[in-house]
């Protein structure tokens, strides 16, 4: 059951993972039953979940399968919105605090 690159190739620029050479002939990136994958351990007790090490999509926004550090940047919210691709908009409720009046904005 190998994956045809004719059913990634939905989008009109060429979908590749940038870490997997395709004409390698030695592998840097790790072999699944699928094919060559590019994956990783992100750390902080995060786990690589089964579709970033089996699947066949390609995001370089991933942290799992892409170039996108965590590091700093895991946030806490609540999901406001899901209507855009592969992207959610997250409400952060914080204080603002005004200098002026020594207080923070209701």
């Amino acid at each position: 059951n190998q994956v045809e690159m004719a059913d990634i190739q939905t989008e009109k620029a060429y979908q590749k993972q940038d870490a997997v050479f395709q004409n390698s002939k030695k592998l840097l990136a790790k072999k699944t039953d699928k094919g060559v994958r590019y994956y990783k351990k992100i750390g902080l007790g995060f786990k690589t979940p089964q579709e970033a090490i089996e699947g066949d999509y390609v995001d370089k926004k991933c942290p799992f399968t892409g170039n996108v550090s965590i590091r700093g940047r895991i946030l806490k919210g609540v999901v406001i919105s899901t209507k855009m691709r592969r992207t959610v908009v997250l409400r952060r409720d914080y204080l603002h605090y005004i200098r002026k009046y020594n207080r923070f904005e209701k």
